[in-house]
């Protein structure tokens, strides 16, 4: 009898097109479209022309009940549960009104998950799985099982760690595990 392995997957980011919420606040903002070209390997919190916009941003009710949500993740995701046991970890702590709208959005776009399958945290670190999904080397780096980075603009420089481009890249990675 084999033992189901465990995946942690971080939402903002991975399951959330972040990236793209935020040139949508700031078009919304300021009327100047950036294209996510513009901002390959800029840090997150500050690639805005603004430095200040993103933490503004974040701090916005409704910002994270309202994120995108990336292309195949519910697919990828929904397989994945049916063969390995799946978390959905989340930083949640920072920004009080977050608690509560990532759970919505979790409950909305992932619903065949159970609210058990979701944790939230202020520090990934106490995090303990055979996979860890995360777009953050802080994340990866305290990670004691297999750490993936999952591409987003603001790690695209970033190596040491297998890197997954996309979700359909995370169903070819699992295919055979």
């Amino acid at each position: 009898m084999t033992t189901k392995k465990t995946i942690a997957i971080d939402m903002d980011g991975v399951l959330a097109n972040n990236m793209q919420h935020y040139l949508d606040y700031h078009f919304n903002e300021t009327g100047e479209r950036i294209s996510a070209a513009d901002i390959q390997g800029l840090p997150e919190i500050s690639f805005l022309p603004d430095p200040n916009a993103v933490r503004r941003h974040l701090q916005q009710p409704g910002f994270f009940r309202t994120l995108p949500i990336n292309p195949d993740a519910q697919e990828v995701v929904r397989d994945l549960n049916e063969r390995f046991h799946v978390f959905i970890v989340s930083a949640a702590m920072e920004f009080p009104w977050s608690l509560n709208e990532k759970y919505e959005w979790l409950a909305e776009h992932f619903s065949f998950l159970n609210w058990r399958q979701f944790v939230f945290c202020g520090d990934k670190s106490i995090i303990k799985a055979d996979y860890l999904i995360d777009d953050h080397v802080k994340n990866l780096q305290t990670f004691e099982g297999e750490p993936l980075i999952f591409s987003c603009f603001h790690n695209i420089n970033e190596s040491g760690y297998e890197r997954m481009a996309d979700w359909k890249a995370v169903e070819q990675y699992f295919s055979g595990k």
